[in-house]
């Protein structure tokens, strides 16, 4: 595959109190640094890429930027002998697409060890599971590496319809587990249960102005919180004993107010997952776990496709919460 002098590109930038995101030509010459050019050929939308074209939305340093966080695609130059033109890879996290020019792109270049080998995945597979598949991947396998099995107990899957949630709840279940997903979303119950929700819940906690309860009653053997906020503070309280939560989210907000009492008179562990800064050779090992005895069993369920052109309108909702399940961002082609 030969590289064109201009590449296409989204790319946000201020303009007075807003950020406008339109497609601009780029030359080659503006690339960012590192060993592997990339022909990008999908990308997907997320919480942060959302934030990104969000006026103080807090995760951009300096615009102008290209956004997209996560972006698979196929090696076009290599400095690298570990990678050679037609290598196809993944590459998401450190500073893609919030410091540095990200995925919404056909062109882009990233450091060798940030990228991630595809040996049985489609970049578009790759794309859609992305950072949000990855973090349900990283959190599934918390809980394993602490000793939930299914024998253990119902496992809760809080804000069970978002990128993480959903492909949390379709890790779980294909490993056979009993799983409880709780989402606001009542039009979403009959596609939680086809990923292999046992049970489908509404939000957490159920009265979201009663006075936080230091101990409920015991109810999950494990967690995997997307929310934060009150929602994490209610699950930790709700524990069974010995109980383990992988949380990763704070779309419910940063504070915890909560207790200690969960933590030595029940035994629960609460376990942060990052995908961002996790070094690369564990980053590499789960996502030859997400290949094979981690692959989402149902992800095309949960799959909605743009192209690169029209992916501004779908930035739009998933900051107000509106989206379900992934958006996987056609780029080769998109523009």
């Amino acid at each position: 595959m030969t590289v064109d002098e201009t590449y296409s590109a989204l790319v946000a930038r201020e303009k007075g109190d807003g950020v406008v995101l339109a497609a601009e030509e780029r030359n080659v010459s503006e690339l960012p640094s590192g060993e592997l050019t990339i022909a990008v050929h999908y990308s997907s939308v997320n919480y942060k890429d959302a934030l990104a074209v969000t006026p103080r939305g807090g995760v951009v340093r300096e615009y102008p930027i290209i956004p997209g966080i996560d972006l698979a695609g196929e090696v076009v130059a290599s400095d690298h002998s570990g990678f050679t033109p037609g290598d196809l890879v993944l590459a998401h996290g450190y500073d893609i697409g919030v410091s540095r020019d990200g995925g919404y792109a056909e062109l882009t270049r990233v450091p060798a060890d940030w990228a991630v080998k595809l040996t049985d995945m489609s970049p578009r597979e790759a794309a859609t599971i992305g950072t949000a598949g990855f973090t349900a991947a990283l959190s599934v396998a918390a809980l394993l590496d602490n000793g939930v099995t299914p024998d253990s107990g119902p496992v809760l899957v809080t804000g069970a319809t978002g990128g993480v949630g959903s492909v949390g709840v379709d890790l779980l279940a294909g490993l056979g587990f009993d799983v409880v997903a709780s989402t606001g979303k009542s039009n979403a119950h009959g596609l939680l249960r086809e990923l292999g929700a046992a049970r489908v819940i509404g939000r957490l906690p159920e009265d979201p102005d009663a006075k936080p309860r230091p101990l409920g009653r015991s109810e999950w053997a494990a967690a995997v919180d997307c929310v934060g906020g009150a929602t994490l503070a209610h699950v930790l309280s709700t524990m069974r004993y010995d109980g383990v939560v992988a949380a990763s989210g704070l779309t419910g907000g940063p504070g915890l107010n909560t207790t200690v009492l969960p933590f030595i008179l029940r035994g629960v562990r609460l376990l942060g997952i990052d995908s961002v800064q996790l070094g690369i050779e564990r980053r590499r090992d789960m996502w030859v776990r997400l290949q094979t005895d981690l692959r989402p069993k149902h992800l095309e369920l949960i799959t909605n496709e743009v192209a690169a052109r029209d992916v501004s309108d779908v930035l739009g909702t998933i900051i107000k919460g509106r989206v379900t399940g992934r958006t996987v961002v056609q780029i080769q082609g998109g523009f």
